[in-house]
């Protein structure tokens, strides 16, 4: 496990085709990442976010044949998921869902996983990002 603090920023970024099945591809490969870089203590988390994320691009942001986008980003003590898509008229909004409602709880999740998170307006569509903070080192280790 990495209890050193980071020097250098770590990035990767994996495009996805509008589809169901993308959605468990992006959350492995981002959890896959945050293991990878030597933080597992976040990679449920991570997975977490990227799934609620990407299913709210999937659902309000997607547009056929258009690529949505997965960033991870490893910077200091935050690992940071961000989800770009191509429609930036649908901004993201928590909203309190309904008992019987099967959608409207993502950002509710995100919010009560991720440090932070929020959106930034692109040229065409939107990126929503999350981070998660990291864990300090185990004691005793």
């Amino acid at each position: 496990m990495n209890t050193e603090p980071h020097a250098l920023a770590r990035s990767a970024v994996r495009n996805y085709p509008p589809r169901q099945d993308s959605v468990p591809a992006a959350r492995r490969w981002a959890a896959w990442m945050a293991v990878a870089w030597g933080e597992p203590r976040v990679a449920a988390d991570v997975a977490l976010v990227t799934s609620e994320l990407f299913t709210n691009a999937l659902l309000h942001g997607a547009v056929r044949d258009r690529y949505l986008r997965v960033e991870v980003r490893l910077d200091g003590a935050v690992l940071r998921v961000a989800v770009t898509d191509p429609k930036g008229e649908r901004w993201p909004e928590m909203r309190a869902a309904g008992e019987e409602e099967q959608y409207g709880r993502g950002l509710a999740v995100v919010a009560g996983v991720a440090r932070r998170w929020g959106a930034s307006r692109l040229v065409v569509g939107k990126t929503v990002w999350a981070e998660c903070a990291l864990p300090g080192p185990v004691q005793g280790a």
